[in-house]
């Protein structure tokens, strides 16, 4: 009887544990599952923001990077931890005008300022954004061609412009933003990148905490042109537009029910937003430091464009890492053409009343889609009559120079209005920083008219 009793136990033992073995193991696949459902929650929270904060990061921008850390070594790092938050402030509050109004950036414009200033911006943000796409374009090719040498360079650009054509034109929005929003991805293979290069992690942190700056005019030049190529018009009006889409996109189909924003759509707005800019900033930090680590330190100090790091990577960094910069080259073009041209013809189109937005058809929409297509055909002739791709991207950073301040002013008094945004205004000490951003974009503005004046 005894021994019987022995062994129940035991076997009741053994089935304790083994339950408890199995608690544990369904309390960990409970948590993970919990985990998987939460990212899940997070990336289908991700819109408007986080592309928009990916499109920054535009061949032109790379290259201007790549720039950076050729001819500086890790001595600008400092700036990507500077722009992150005023980036994030403004394309926040460009979301909330578009969030509060249930209209785009140029419709408000037109609705509370002068006819006549609307028509300059919009002109001005059409010149800038078409010189941006013809740089885009071609960086995208002689990408392509660094892959695949025997293509020719003039093929590229016409399958590239009518590729990015067809997509904003003939793809229904919905699938379509979802392909912006898996694009954003390819920006990690500059983060990947960075991790294949001998960094040196002690000049690295020091780079990116010990602000280094001398007033010579190179320096005075790159951080204006990196202030001109992360806080962009382009991204101003796209944010705004784009944020009215996606509450189109989700039933608020009347301007009554888009204005009427809930503090949990405004919550997940700043989330998006904020993501979006760092990792805008984080790429930045990236191309940078693996610019410094590699050409930097091994006496290469011109990069004229994106392909020419790519190119440059090669000997000294491994096909990996040239594969990846080309890789990323092609797919922050296909990001940020169509954000480029989509911001112009809403520009445009809000500023005359036409009927916009990409959720409409051609049929619907003929003039918001004629601007696309007539700034994107300009663009891609800009490529076949041999004009400097450094030209273009001097000539695009001096639009944008001229533009952002005005922009900037407008989206900072808008914002703050309670006659425009109700309840949504900005806080003061917010309001304080949108001041200080417009401040230096029209500093940076004018010190790169001066540079280009001066030679």
């Amino acid at each position: 009887m005894e021994k019987e009793i022995e062994e129940l136990a035991k076997g009741s033992s053994i089935a304790l544990e083994k339950g408890i073995e199995a608690t544990r193991k369904l309390g960990k696949d409970t948590a993970s599952l919990s985990q998987i459902k939460r990212a899940r929650g997070f990336w289908r929270g991700l819109g408007p923001g986080f592309v928009t904060g990916a499109a920054d990061d535009d061949p032109s921008g790379i290259a201007t990077y790549s720039q950076t850390g050729a001819r500086f070594g890790y001595q600008f790092l400092w700036l990507s931890l500077v722009t992150f938050p005023l980036m994030s402030i403004v394309q926040e509050m460009c979301a909330r005008i578009g969030l509060a109004t249930g209209r785009g950036l140029a419709g408000n414009i037109r609705i509370n300022y002068p006819r006549w200033v609307l028509y300059t911006v919009a002109l001005l943000l059409f010149a800038a954004n078409t010189f941006n796409i013809a740089a885009n374009i071609g960086a995208m090719s002689e990408a392509f061609r660094l892959i695949y040498p025997d293509l020719h360079f003039p093929v590229l650009v016409v399958v590239f412009s009518f590729f990015t054509l067809y997509m904003q034109i003939f793809t229904p929005y919905e699938r379509y933003a979802r392909y912006l929003k898996y694009l954003v991805l390819v920006l990690f293979a500059y983060v990947v990148t960075a991790f294949t290069a001998n960094i040196d992690l002690g000049q690295m942190f020091r780079g990116a905490f010990i602000p280094a700056f001398e007033f010579t005019k190179d320096q005075i030049f790159i951080v204006t042109a990196i202030f001109g190529t992360t806080i962009s018009p382009y991204l101003f009006f796209w944010q705004t537009s784009h944020e009215v889409e996606e509450e189109i996109m989700h039933g608020k189909t009347s301007l009554r029910l888009r204005t009427e924003t809930t503090d949990e759509e405004v919550k997940k707005m700043r989330v998006d937003v904020w993501t979006g800019m760092f990792i805008s900033n984080l790429v930045m930090f990236s191309i940078i430091a693996t610019c410094a680590a590699v050409l930097f330190s091994n006496g290469i100090f011109n990069i004229e464009s994106a392909s020419d790091a790519a190119r440059a990577l090669r000997p000294l960094a491994g096909e990996n890492a040239f594969f990846l910069f080309a890789i990323g080259i092609i797919g922050t073009g296909l990001l940020s053409v169509p954000v480029l041209s989509g911001s112009a013809a809403y520009t445009v189109a809000e500023s005359f009343k036409w009927r916009s937005g990409l959720y409409r058809k051609l049929s619907q929409a003929r003039s918001f889609y004629g601007v696309i297509i007539i700034s994107t055909i300009i663009a891609m002739n800009i490529n076949f009559i041999g004009f400097d791709p450094i030209k273009l991207l001097i000539y695009s950073a001096v639009f944008n120079g001229l533009v952002a301040p005005i922009v900037l002013f407008f989206i900072v008094k808008m914002s703050s209005s309670r006659r425009v945004v109700k309840e949504r205004v900005n806080h003061p000490f917010i309001e304080t920083l949108g001041w200080f951003v417009t401040f230096i974009m029209a500093f940076a503005g004018v010190m790169t008219i001066a540079l280009l004046v001066l030679g």
